[in-house]
Parts: structure tokens; sequence; C-alpha cells
């Protein structure tokens, strides 16, 4: 009698040491902590000795989140050397440590083990196993050429616009060609891009990099397949997309109307130049960090519409933050309708997923958690009030990087905070709790149904 084989184990677990989410979430703190090592050394900072410990972490995470949240003048306290570390620490966030990690391999190896498979289309957020190769390539392949096209037009203007010398035009043209579509926010400059406010070539040729940058791979991909057959795109497509668009517009309406009379931010400028000045931060907002005006300054009712659209974010598997223009657009659909009564959800002429709607509802509710407990501890280890720390709460959570100018000067318990709301912020809420689960449970019972009263 043949002896009875044991049951095979899930695919998603043989020979695997770790769980996917556990992978990245510990790729991304060594990638942290090797930044942090680097930027501490006395070469990574100008004038005698190195960095605190604390501002070399804060840098490090800052620059592998792809948020540009600072408390040092990047320009004036990093060297060349530590401008470097903090570049390659964008370049590496914004692809993915994972996928970095594969392409390395492939170009060395030429082959990716199943484990690296694995964890690279759960960073990725890929359907599958079997694209995953080419997936990592195109992804490496698009954001050179975006930076490399981004960098060129930016070189150029600041050397014929500007005045500045070849060589730091091209310094320049790459630092901000590489931060800008991975939307991290670094810049080389100690007023940000306020001194560029009214240069269009400047300003847009950032917002082009930072929308593409925000739309996520696959929509890039998707786009670069079925350009011109809309109809044969996907939900996930057409959600970042429409909602892409209508929060850039209403972001752009919404911020210069506000701020069209204050004399310290649009007010002093000619009309045009507030147009560029309120369309250019309205894209900021999707979690880039770049400001052509002094965001101290803002009114409070602006900071309150930019806190909504840095928490929104950009698209998912990108290089953007936030909750993902896809969980804001599922909860809406979800909304509308409830509201006619109807028994499923249908999203541009597909039916919704039951499984999707648990999911929208459990990031957002992590997420708002997580944002008003960290808002609650700084408020009470600093004397800031609640705008200006709600405002640089959800700029880290959301990966954007933008501040009212209160970083520096918050204690180093409270820049802490930001620091985990960063690096959690990168890796999402529920990748970060399912890296600290051990197992996944499986319930073999169901317990009996009950509606409580809602509302």
């Amino acid at each position: 009698m043949p002896t009875a084989r044991p049951p095979a184990a899930p695919v998603a677990r043989r020979g695997l040491r770790f769980h996917p989410a556990q992978a990245i979430f510990g790729l991304f703190a060594l990638a942290a902590l090797a930044g942090t090592g680097l930027l501490a050394l006395p070469i990574a900072k100008t004038g005698p000795g190195g960095a605190a410990w604390h501002e070399a972490l804060f840098t490090s995470v800052s620059a592998v989140a792809v948020t540009g949240h600072v408390v040092v003048d990047t320009p004036t306290y990093w060297t060349p050397f530590g401008q470097v570390v903090i570049l390659v620490l964008i370049q590496l966030g914004g692809l993915g440590v994972m996928t970095f990690a594969s392409f390395v391999g492939l170009v060395v190896v030429r082959k990716m083990s199943f484990s690296s498979r694995l964890y690279t289309a759960a960073e990725t957020k890929a359907l599958g196993l079997d694209d995953v190769r080419s997936l990592v390539i195109g992804v490496v392949r698009v954001s050179l050429l975006a930076e490399a096209v981004v960098a060129i037009i930016l070189a150029v203007q600041f050397a014929v616009g500007h005045g500045y010398a070849p060589g730091e035009a091209i310094w320049l043209g790459v630092f901000h060609g590489i931060s800008s579509f991975n939307n991290a926010g670094f810049a080389l400059f100690s007023d940000s891009m306020i001194g560029f406010t009214d240069d269009p070539v400047i300003s847009l040729t950032l917002c082009a990099s930072i929308i593409l940058g925000g739309l996520g791979f696959p929509v890039i991909f998707e786009l670069a397949r079925r350009f011109g057959r809309p109809l044969l795109w996907s939900m996930n497509t057409r959600l970042v997309l429409a909602f892409t668009v209508a929060l850039l517009l209403v972001g752009t309406v919404v911020i210069t109307a506000l701020e069209w009379s204050n004399p310290a931010t649009l007010g002093a400028l000619p009309w045009p130049d507030r147009i560029l000045a309120g369309f250019f931060q309205s894209v900021q907002t999707r979690t880039a960090g770049f400001n052509s005006v002094n965001i101290g300054e803002l009114n409070g009712a602006t900071l309150l519409g930019m806190d909504v659209l840095m928490f929104i974010g950009g698209g998912p598997a990108g290089t953007a933050g936030g909750i993902k223009v896809t969980t804001f657009g599922v909860l809406m659909f979800i909304l509308i309708a409830e509201i006619r009564g109807d028994g499923v959800v249908n999203v541009f002429g597909k039916r919704l997923s039951r499984a999707v709607h648990r999911q929208a509802i459990s990031v957002v509710l992590a997420s708002v958690a997580l944002v008003t407990v960290s808002t609650m501890t700084i408020m009470l280890i600093s004397e800031e009030d609640l705008d200006r720390v709600l405002f640089e709460t959800i700029s880290a959570f959301s990966t954007v990087g933008l501040s009212t100018g209160i970083t520096a000067s918050l204690p180093v318990p409270a820049q802490l905070v930001l620091v985990l709301l960063m690096f959690l912020g990168r890796l999402g809420p529920i990748t970060f709790a399912t890296a600290l689960a051990l197992r996944q449970r499986s319930l073999l019972y169901q317990l009996p149904k009950e509606r409580p009263i809602i509302g």
C-alpha cells in the first residue's frame, strides 16, 4: 500500500524564510540604516565632524521613503558625497528595494529565484509571477528614461535660462530629475523652488515628471500598450487617470482661489504666475514635496485642503504615497452605490469585488488612526498648534515632504515620530501589519450573521 504523501505547502510559502511583506519591511529598514551610517560619516557633512545620529537617520529615512522632509538644509549641510548618498537612497526607494535587488540579480546572474520573484511581485503589486522578470526590467527602463529626459530639460534651462555653469547645471538637472520622478521633493536650493516660481519650463517639467511617477508603473505600462484603446483599459487605470485629473484640477482651483489675495504667497505675483504657482503646488500635494511659495504663510483653509489632497496621494505601485487615488475612488463608488440603493458596486462598467471593499476601508481606517495618534503625540511633545502639526504628520505619512517650517525646530522625539510615519507611509499600514504577523489565520467555521444599526 503506497505511503500517503503529506499535503503540499502553499506555493506562496515554499522555500521562503519570510513572508513577502516581512522581507520588504526588513530590506527597507536595512537600506535606511545603511544610509544613516553613510550620512553620519564626516565626509558626508560640511564643516568639522559628522552629522548627529538623528539628523542622519531622519534624512536617510526621508530619502529612502521618497518623502523630502528635512531637518537640515540639503545644499549647504551635506557635501557632494552626502548629496550622492541621498540621491542613491531616493532611487532605491523609488524603484523599490526588492525591485532594485532583482534587477541587479538579472544583470549579474541573468535569472531570478522563486523567492525573489515572489517578493518583487508583492512589492510591485504584480498580479502573477510569470511576468515579474519583464516587469522589473520595464520599471527600471521607464524610470531611467523618464529621469534622463527630465534631467536634460532641466540642465539646459538651468544653464541657458539661469546662467549656471555647465557642470553645475548638469548636476542640478540630474538631482532634480531623479527627485521629481520618484516624488521625493529633495531640492538643492535652500528655498526649494521659490526662486523659479515664474519659470514655466522648470515648473511644468517638474510637474510632468511628478505626475508621471505618481501614476504608478502598472498604469504607465498599460498606457504604453493601449494608449489609443481606452475601452480596453483596466479598472485600475481608469480610476487612477480619472481621479488624478479631477484632484489636480480641484487642487489647483482651491489653492489658487484661497491664496489669490495673500500677499505672502500668490498675491504678490502677476496673475499668470499665480495660476502657474497654484497648479505647481497642487501637483506637489500629490506626494512630491517641492514648493514654489512659502508653505508657512498659507492660509489655514489652504493647509486643510492640502491635508486632504496629501492624504489621498497618487497611484498605487509607483513612487507616490498616501492612501492612493484608487482607494479613494473605490470608497466614492461605494458611497454612490449606497446612496442609490444598489446591491453591488459598479465602477466604469465593471462590478467591484467585495474583497476590495474591505481592503479600502481597512487602509483608510488604519491610516486615519496612525495620523491621529501621531498628531496627538507630537502636540504633547512640542508646543506647536494643530494646523501645523497635522500638516506635518499627513505630509510625512503620505511621503509628501511639504512643511510649514516647523520640522527642524521640533524636539528629537517628535522628529522620530515623523521618521516612523515616513517609513510606514512608504510601506503602507497594511503591509506593515502583515509584516508583523507570524502567520495567516484560516478560520474553519463561520458565525451567525447579524446587522447592527448604522448611522
